[in-house]
């Protein structure tokens, strides 16, 4: 996450859906932004949507005049103005920068499993999404990612993981997601998942066996809140998986 793209569109799916799976904060989250900094790159486009009220306000108005308000000026866009605005009300948050170094980051990761023991389910927001951990990568692209054994302590520990996957640009997501959707499977075999699709990330969950009931609940009803142009969901099973 960078504090670039705070209020732009995939923000708005993002915690759309976050406000859906907490069930009014019957579900507690913790939200691990796994900040990185602000680069030059240009996504003015990202934030058109909230040129396009009447297409977009309907999903979640009061998110919807949140981030407008955030979004407008670009001082504002900070993860701080998230954690301070009623988007997420009753969430914990993990804001520190996320460090380079494999010890420090193994820090950082500890400092949020003790953080995030009364949740039920963590949100990891990496710039990229899921990757398996391998000794080739530079300190630096590391930081794109969340790991596979990362999300594997936490869900050993008996929290339920969002994690926040974005699209290659030159490759079909649905297989793409599927490989990450089997890499999840891996660590957490015989249990129910969801995928929420959006036109350029997708949002994959695991629900762990002993998460609250309600969250399998809010996860299933999400998948008919919106339009699927807005956020698709798809509860995958063993019996279905993602890709078919």
């Amino acid at each position: 996450m960078k504090d670039q793209h705070v209020g732009n569109i995939n923000d708005y799916r993002k915690y759309a859906l976050l406000r859906a799976l907490s069930a009014g904060g019957a579900n507690q989250l913790g939200i691990c932004w796994m900040l990185t900094e602000s680069d030059d790159g240009s996504h003015d486009n990202q934030f058109d949507y909230l040129e396009q009220r009447e297409r977009y306000r309907h999903y979640d108005p009061d998110l919807f005049d949140t981030l407008a308000h955030i979004a407008e000026k670009p001082k504002r866009r900070n993860v701080n103005s998230i954690k301070t605005s009623c988007v997420l009300p009753d969430a914990l948050f993990h804001s520190d920068p996320l460090p380079q170094t494999p010890d420090e980051r193994a820090h950082y990761m500890s400092q949020c499993q003790t953080q995030f023991a009364a949740t039920d389910i963590v949100f990891f927001d990496p710039d990229n999404g899921i990757k398996i951990r391998s000794g080739s990568m530079s300190p630096k692209s590391t930081r794109r990612y969340i790991f596979l054994d990362e999300i594997a302590a936490f869900y050993a520990g008996g929290k339920s993981a969002l994690i926040c996957q974005h699209f290659p640009i030159r490759q079909h997501p649905r297989p793409f997601v599927a490989a990450r959707v089997a890499h999840l499977r891996s660590i957490a075999p015989g249990t129910d998942m969801w995928v929420f699709t959006t036109a350029q990330v997708a949002f994959l969950l695991v629900i762990h066996p002993d998460s609250p009931g309600n969250l399998a609940l809010a996860a299933t009803e999400a998948c008919s809140r919106w339009h699927h142009s807005f956020i698709r969901g798809e509860r995958i099973n063993t019996a279905s998986p993602f890709g078919d």
